[in-house]
């Protein structure tokens, strides 16, 4: 029996009337129950959805999109990453859907990272059909002939803003009340901007000066930590300034809304203060690491303000430091 690929599957969409997420399915459209706002629900509801909708093909050469729907349907939709995972199942069942798990080897590895946007997206997307293969082969109970060849890993982004920069950039956005915070907040905590978006008011402990980066009853990924971190004089000014003008529970909004991304005033910033376009939002954290760093700051008090291992800091941002191989040197 043929499989029905998830390849015919779009990402939801919102309902222009109702201001809710669907998800169209051919010529059904299946309601998520979720708000416009909450494309985050949505998503997960279609890595659910997906996995739902189908039974698995059994057998020693199934096609991909059948390893794929069990991976979804059994594991990707009870993890804490569901969300992020099902930008790379679609990705993945639009080119791999139709085709047999017996035909992903190197040269159909190396042709899908050739098409894909980015060697980085393509790298991810791949490592996550690694995984569902694996995982198909150990529910089964059999040997796939399957080998996943990834593209090389690139250097870690490393851009950061000089003080001159940073000072432009606030400029820039000090009409876009929103966006101005968000900067601060990411110049002042390190933080990566989907714990920037998410934070409400009751994560911050005004009087204590410390703000917890996830939200109660949020998990911590093993990959990307969020401890609290302590906030210094300055951001805690600003904080307690917000906070007598604000209603909504969410720091960074737009008229009492969360935001989820910036569709139209990051990059408007940016060019008003006359940066480049590798200026993007996780520049922020890179600023506030190499800062710290510049400062002499120890790298395990560094490593934790920022949710990092002391291993990632030194070696990402290390040579920014002024103790960087000074004795080495000198040798």
């Amino acid at each position: 029996m043929r499989y029905a690929s998830p390849s015919r599957r779009s990402p939801p969409l919102p309902r222009p009337r109702r201001k809710t997420w669907i998800i169209r399915d051919g010529a059904l459209f299946i309601r998520t129950g979720c708000a416009e706002n909450e494309r985050e629900r949505a998503e997960k509801r279609l890595v659910e959805y997906i996995g739902a909708k189908w039974e698995p093909e059994r057998g020693p050469d199934p096609l991909v999109a059948a390893v794929l729907a069990l991976y979804a349907k059994e594991h990707t939709r009870h993890t804490a990453t569901a969300r992020n995972s099902s930008y790379n199942l679609e990705n993945l069942a639009k080119w791999w859907g139709d085709r047999r798990v017996s035909g992903v080897n190197g040269g159909s590895c190396r042709t899908y990272a050739e098409a894909a946007t980015s060697t980085s997206m393509a790298r991810r997307d791949l490592e996550l059909l690694r995984a569902a293969i694996r995982y198909y082969a150990r529910s089964m109970g059999i040997a796939l002939q399957a080998s996943v060849v990834l593209p090389p890993k690139h250097e870690p982004r490393t851009r950061w803003l000089t003080r001159a920069e940073a000072a432009r950039f606030l400029w820039a956005a000090r009409r876009t009340p929103h966006l101005a915070r968000f900067i601060l907040l990411g110049l002042a905590t390190g933080s990566r901007p989907k714990n920037l978006f998410a934070l409400r008011w009751d994560q911050i402990d005004l009087d204590a000066g410390v703000m917890k980066r996830r939200g109660y009853g949020e998990r911590e990924q093993a990959r990307k930590r969020a401890p609290p971190v302590r906030l210094g004089r300055r951001i805690l000014g600003h904080l307690r300034r917000w906070r007598k003008l604000d209603r909504s529970e969410f720091v960074i909004h737009f008229d009492g809304k969360p935001i989820r991304r910036f569709s139209s005033t990051w990059w408007p910033a940016v060019a008003r203060a006359g940066l480049d376009k590798s200026v993007t939002p996780h520049v922020l954290r890179h600023s506030r690491a190499t800062w710290l760093l510049q400062r002499g700051v120890d790298p395990w008090q560094a490593a934790g303000h920022l949710g990092m291992t002391v291993g990632t800091l030194t070696r990402t941002y290390g040579h920014h430091s002024p103790e960087w191989q000074r004795d080495a040197a000198e040798v």
